[in-house]
């Protein structure tokens, strides 16, 4: 029985969002498979929110032999998370590549060697797949849990790339009472988590646990929009007598953002410039807790990950489990290529993701998939001038005014900037969405953070 949102403290939906077409159709009953072992990868040094990592001695120099999963780039600083070998081999001279966001990083390149690469049914079984024991969970000290998340590497796999380790140690003035896992994916298009959940849910339930533990939760509950009823009767089911609650919320974008995903659950609300840590709450992506219990209970690092390649541009849309530091241009074709009528590749969502200039660009731990429009997708109207409707304002899920923002941010106003809560914007595309001048709200907003950090 599907768990509605009366059985929750929220009333499992939030003020504002949009509506936007799912378009899930395309990739949802496709399942995961395992892309085939790559001849070379590209590790990018920074994938995640936080100090970039330092390759060790010979990683960024030819001709160093490396193993799947070893630890080749690492970093001192507290929020940052080491990058690990997603194939063996032997290194090649370091590169540079520019991210989807446009950051230039150097990267680690590794050519695959004549050692046998983890592959196929294989691959999935030895990440995914198996025994997944929850119930010594408790004896197990909260930070060895902590300690092992950091050791493999593991980010937020639902795009934030915020290291996981850090919001696992405990905090003793902010106590955490609830580890909400979000299985929302309400990003249109994306379907790696849903595949997930539906097909893999013991490894995510093993990692809730397993992160509520280090937290300090009293309850774990996972959330997961009502439009995703098999998954929720998948997790419902392995989660039987673990004490781990699933809960169905409204489908609403973006409820997978985490300042929507508790006001919808919880009935909480988490003040603006605050953090989930301040109303007692810790959250984390579905894949990332399955990539904690692949750390804690077979002690392997985050060197895969899910991705969704769809859209309309996309020759045979597929969700795949890849290995890091593949190109974006090899996902691509292995799904059969572009069709004649794409027109825009898209790296992550199309709400919130950014377009790819170079399909060499590698893919990082965040990367949560790949969409290509077509023409026929592409809005082509062209920004007329702001015609005060509010319409982003009665958008905006975190109540702020996108249109003061972003005309701050043109006019390089970094003051009024500021008394409009630039910095709080999650950049989730809702205002832009529903602006009828067709005004570049998020891009502006999102340039506008660049450039005060500058200045």
């Amino acid at each position: 029985m599907t768990t509605a949102a009366t059985d929750i403290p929220g009333r499992g939906n939030f003020a504002r969002g949009v509506h936007p077409d799912s378009a899930k159709a395309l990739s949802a009953d496709m399942p995961i498979k395992a892309f085939p072992p790559p001849a070379q990868v590209a590790l990018a040094v920074l994938q995640h929110v936080g100090d970039p990592c330092t390759p060790l001695e010979g990683m960024d120099k030819a001709k160093t032999e490396v193993s799947l999963g070893d630890v080749v780039a690492t970093s001192d600083a507290f929020i940052s998370a080491p990058i690990h070998a997603s194939i063996s081999g032997t290194t090649a001279a370091g590169s540079v590549t520019t991210l989807p966001n446009g950051r230039h990083v150097r990267t680690i390149v590794i050519t695959a060697g004549d050692t046998e690469q983890l592959a196929g049914e294989a691959m999935i079984d030895d990440i995914l797949g198996g025994d997944w024991p929850t119930k010594d969970i408790d004896s197990l000290p909260p930070g060895q849990i902590a300690t092992a998340v950091h050791d493999a590497g593991i980010v937020g796999l639902g795009g934030a790339a915020f290291p996981t380790h850090v919001k696992l140690t405990r905090n003793d003035t902010k106590p955490i009472d609830t580890l909400l896992v979000n299985g929302c994916e309400c990003e249109p298009y994306l379907t790696a988590d849903y595949r997930l959940m539906l097909e893999f849910p013991a490894p995510v339930i093993a990692g809730a646990l397993l992160a509520g533990r280090a937290a300090g939760a009293e309850s774990v509950i996972i959330a997961v929009e009502d439009n995703k009823p098999m998954a929720v009767d998948s997790l419902q089911r392995a989660a039987r007598g673990t004490g781990v609650k699933v809960a169905a919320v409204r489908t609403k974008y973006p409820m997978g953002g985490e300042k929507q995903t508790i006001p919808a659950v919880l009935g909480r609300t988490v003040p603006t410039g605050g953090l989930p840590l301040d109303v007692g709450v810790v959250v984390v992506n579905v894949g990332t807790t399955a990539a904690i219990a692949r750390a804690v209970l077979r002690r392997r690092p985050l060197t895969h990950r899910v991705i969704t390649v769809t859209g309309a541009g996309i020759a045979r849309p597929r969700n795949l489990l890849a290995p890091i530091g593949i190109s974006y241009g090899e996902l691509i074709e292995h799904c059969g290529g572009l069709t004649g009528s794409a027109a825009r590749v898209i790296a992550g969502g199309p709400m919130m993701g950014f377009a790819l200039a170079d399909l060499s660009t590698p893919v990082t731990k965040g990367t949560s998939g790949v969409v290509v429009l077509t023409a026929a997708d592409l809005h082509a109207a062209e920004e007329t001038q702001c015609i005060r409707c509010g319409a982003c304002v009665d958008a905006c899920p975190l109540d702020l005014v996108p249109t003061k923002i972003a005309l701050a941010a043109r006019h390089k106003d970094w003051p009024l900037a500021r008394r409009y809560h630039m910095a709080a914007c999650m950049e989730c595309g809702c205002c832009a969405y529903v602006c009828p001048a067709q005004i570049p709200l998020v891009q502006l907003i999102r340039m506008g953070k660049v450039q005060m950090a500058r200045e």
